[in-house]
């Protein structure tokens, strides 16, 4: 599970010394819409994510969310609601009132009535102020970074504060809030006119979801809401005493609507923004790559990318450097690190002026002593007015072994040429058809999907592989 860095004033500062990687795309790409209903959604979330640019979607969110955080029971403590641009499929509320989804969740959900579910539960626990009673746990609350679970505690020591960008470390809730917030959700989500135990169905989507991926290196829904055992039976027995005492009026599920809302959208990683194939980081944005040293996990966000060898010992990160020359973006560096004995040279990668700067960072360990607590090797990459940092940090005893891969990985820094990997797309969920007596696996064959992609577009949409569709029947598919 994640770890939670525990020097924020460190973070905060070299939090402003580095920016988005997507910062430095072009203008008419770089701007998403921020959502105008509420307030405005945090900064880091942002940073991290990235806003996902899809209006109609973020217009939709808004209008649910101010509806059901009118008759919530603390109108006033419902602050704003954003979808971000993330494949991970989660759904979190902040400690200020802000309710987040990622596009992952909304391609997974199956009808409006699981998308209002949610809804509700994320603004339930919002009134019942579970996030302001942990908000000493919440580093959203308190601006501490975190450092993902492909990372060691050892590298948690070292690294603080680079590595902010595995996720955010979100309130782990316990199973006295998660039921409080179920009962809200069902309450709030009927009062709107939707289908409660819809829910429920949802949270099997996400049960088969983690079961199918294995262990999670990435924060899930689940990761921070823990799913009993009875959960399923229960959100159930609450809509339907909920939907009695609304006089058992019929309410709403809109699977149709729902699918079509989000035919188009994104789904999974979106190679746009970096991807890594056979041992290469590729960035097709910004036309560069370089590779990823054998054997090394990595990660990917709009704010960095991480690397990290599998044992914890060293990790590797890549982004945005401010200033309007090496030499400004080299001292800033080192000051910012807090770096000792620091020494720059100057040298050239593959056609681009940059300068490495080698010293050690000095701060506290562990254990609160004061010394050495990593070795860095940074390189500061020039490609016309954008200067990137290659930073790579190890314990200083490891660090012989681990500052020639960080040399070798910044010698591979190179212009992107391949129009294969300039070209390439994400992902669409397609809305698609069913013709009359297909099973859902008989549907996706006829729609191009590989046998071997059944059983992951099953719990996509919520179905079996051996389900019968009817004619006409809408399911959802994937495309370029």
């Amino acid at each position: 599970m994640p770890t939670v860095f525990s020097n924020y004033l460190r973070a905060g500062a070299l939090l402003a010394l580095l920016l988005p990687l997507g910062s430095s795309m072009a203008p008419e790409r770089a701007p998403k819409a921020v959502p105008v209903q509420g307030a405005q959604p945090d900064p880091q979330v942002v940073a991290m994510f990235g806003l996902l640019d899809n209006a109609k979607l973020q217009s939709f969110m808004d209008e649910k969310g101010q509806q059901m955080g009118r008759i919530s029971d603390r109108p006033g403590d419902v602050k704003g609601f954003t979808i971000v641009d993330s494949p991970i499929i989660n759904a979190f509320a902040t400690p200020d009132g802000h309710v987040y989804f990622t596009r992952g969740i909304m391609a997974h959900f199956n009808n409006e009535a699981q998308f209002a579910g949610v809804l509700g539960h994320e603004i339930g626990h919002i009134t019942a102020r579970h996030g302001q009673k942990q908000q000493t746990r919440s580093t959203i609350a308190n601006g501490a970074l975190i450092l993902g679970s492909i990372l060691s505690k050892r590298v948690a020591s070292i690294a603080q504060p680079l590595s902010q960008v595995a996720g955010l470390g979100l309130l782990k809730y316990g199973r006295d809030d998660e039921n409080e917030s179920d009962e809200l959700g069902v309450k709030y989500s009927s009062k709107i006119g939707y289908d409660a135990a819809y829910m429920a169905d949802f949270f099997q989507t996400l049960q088969r979801t983690e079961q199918s991926s294995g262990a999670a290196t990435i924060p899930t829904f689940l990761s921070s809401h823990p799913n009993s055992a009875d959960r399923y039976s229960r959100v159930k027995q609450l809509a339907a005493r909920q939907k009695q005492s609304l006089g058992n009026r019929q309410l709403t599920v809109n699977r149709d609507t729902y699918l079509r809302r989000i035919d188009g959208l994104a789904y999974g990683d979106n190679p746009r923004e970096g991807f890594v194939e056979g041992g290469v980081f590729y960035h097709p944005e910004l036309k560069f790559r370089f590779p990823v040293p054998q054997g090394w996990k990595s990660q990917n966000s709009p704010q960095q990318f991480q690397m990290a060898e599998p044992s914890g010992k060293a990790v590797q990160v890549l982004l945005l450097a401010p200033g309007s020359s090496l030499d400004e973006a080299a001292q800033a560096l080192a000051k910012q690190l807090n770096l000792q004995s620091a020494q720059a040279s100057r040298t050239t990668l593959n056609g681009f002026p940059a300068v490495a700067v080698q010293g050690d960072q000095v701060g506290q360990d562990q254990s609160g002593q004061q010394g050495i607590t990593a070795r860095t090797l940074t390189y500061l990459i020039q490609d016309g007015k954008t200067i990137y940092a290659l930073v790579g940090m190890s314990a200083p005893a490891t660090f012989s072994t681990y500052g020639p891969q960080f040399q070798r990985t910044a010698q591979g820094f190179a212009r992107l040429t391949d129009a294969s990997k300039l070209n390439r797309q994400p992902e669409r969920i397609r809305i698609k058809a069913a013709k009359a007596g297909q099973t859902l696996a008989q549907a996706l064959a006829a729609n191009g999907v590989p046998s071997s992609r059944h059983n992951e577009m099953a719990i996509l949409n919520g179905m079996k592989t051996t389900d019968k569709l009817a004619s006409g029947q809408l399911f959802k598919a994937v495309g370029k």
